[in-house]
């Protein structure tokens, strides 16, 4: 059992109560067991939570639980916006889930305040931790971010803030564009096998949870970066400092514009969006070409490629850009990922994935390329986190155990009396 501090010496005073709390509260469970992440003053960041299904539910329901876009939700999960009522499509309990939200700076620490939950009829907190919420958080996070003096009264209807896990880390690991996914462990989890399903590293996601050892147990909330492609739009766009993940888009530009990452490289590619409508013009100027269009042309001396890029969203106006550039030898194709139909529980099925195709001239070819910003999976995650070690045990009071146990003594003592 142990904390872990890493980065800046000044420690937020609310961390100190934290700790008390995991020593303090009496409850059955853990208040803290996330990576902690100071932070001064109220910038925000795109971060992802994983979140297993607890039943069967539609995508619309999921994002109305989490209260986000559902194409959000279906952009950070690659799956296809275009195909027919997806929103409606039932996935199965169980199905794991990337849910993106906004991470704040809250007196101090990084988390996600902008989720609600309604309490409904026979709710308790440890329930809606738990179950509802997948255990992103703990019952006793509920109750103290509620201001609620009695754990086991809550009234039909009242509306609680979720405080769910979220990381920033300046968008970057290891020096390299990352978005971070608060990871419930789950039984038979290892770090190893996480960073292979991730493509991180052990050393990296020791690092970025200030991990001493590399055990974790079921239940531990942890931090995982993800590769992600960033944009290079002008500073004064809506979208500015746009990041998206390996395998995965976003719509943006007022659901006109698709910008999508991987899987083959981490450039970010923008094109139409599959389903845009009324959207202001993407044609660059003084060419043919619209954004995503990028035409290569063999010469002697290498190839010459033109590029129309997507560079924001600004007071409504989709802004691009032409690029010209001699390459020593011309781009292929621009290869999509796989955006697909998720499994549910009525059918398997996949979906085409989404795209927009343009015809070759006869001299040249018209294709999709991307902008020029690179990248590599990380190695090494960003210092600067303060972790709570997973090996403190979930642990029951003293106080707890005389006052669950000893009336219980007390009845079967008297039962075998009886006898």
């Amino acid at each position: 059992m142990g904390v872990s501090f890493h980065g800046p010496s000044r420690i937020p005073s609310c961390f100190f109560v934290l700790i008390m709390l995991c020593f303090f509260n009496g409850q059955l469970e853990v208040y803290c067991k996330s990576t902690i992440e100071p932070c001064d003053g109220s910038d925000t960041c795109n971060a992802m939570v994983g979140y297993n299904l607890p039943t069967d539910l539609k995508i619309s329901e999921v994002a109305s639980r989490f209260q986000v876009d559902p194409v959000a939700l279906l952009g950070v999960n690659g799956i296809d916006v275009s195909y027919p009522d997806i929103e409606n499509q039932i996935l199965p309990a169980k199905y794991f889930v990337r849910v993106p939200v906004t991470c704040n700076c809250v007196n101090g620490l990084r988390q996600c305040s902008s989720v609600t939950y309604k309490v409904r009829a026979s709710d308790t907190l440890y329930n809606i931790a738990n179950s509802v919420f997948g255990g992103l958080v703990t019952a006793e996070q509920v109750r103290v971010v509620n201001s609620i003096s009695d754990p086991n009264l809550i009234d039909l209807g009242q509306s609680l803030t979720i405080p769910l896990p979220c990381s920033c880390f300046n968008g970057t690991d290891n020096g390299l564009p990352a978005i971070y996914l608060s990871y419930v462990v789950q039984p038979g989890d290892t770090l190893a096998g996480l960073g292979v399903k991730y493509g991180t590293t052990v050393t990296d996601l020791m690092t970025v949870n200030a991990l001493g050892t590399a055990a974790i147990k079921a239940g531990d909330i942890i931090a995982v970066p993800l590769a992600a492609c960033s944009s290079s739009f002008s500073k004064y766009a809506s979208d500015a400092g746009l990041l998206v993940a390996n395998g995965s888009y976003t719509i943006t530009a007022s659901h006109c514009v698709q910008c999508s990452c991987g899987p083959q490289d981490l450039n970010l590619y923008c094109a139409p969006a599959p389903l845009a409508a009324s959207c202001s013009s993407m044609q660059c100027k003084n060419s043919g070409l619209i954004v995503g269009n990028t035409t290569a042309q063999p010469t002697a001396g290498g190839c010459n490629v033109t590029t129309c890029a997507y560079n924001g969203l600004l007071n409504g106006t989709i802004l691009t850009s032409l690029y010209n550039a001699l390459q020593p030898r011309c781009p292929g194709l621009h290869v999509m990922p796989n955006f697909t139909r998720p499994p549910s529980t009525l059918t398997s099925s996949l979906a085409p994935s989404p795209g927009v195709s343009v015809s070759p001239s006869p001299k040249s070819s018209i294709h999709g390329s991307s902008s020029v910003v690179g990248g590599l999976v990380p190695a090494n995650g960003p210092t600067g986190s303060v972790s709570y070690a997973p090996e403190l045990p979930r642990w029951v009071s003293v106080s707890s155990f005389l006052i669950l146990v000893l009336p219980l003594v007390v009845h079967f003592g008297y039962l075998e009396s009886l006898h």
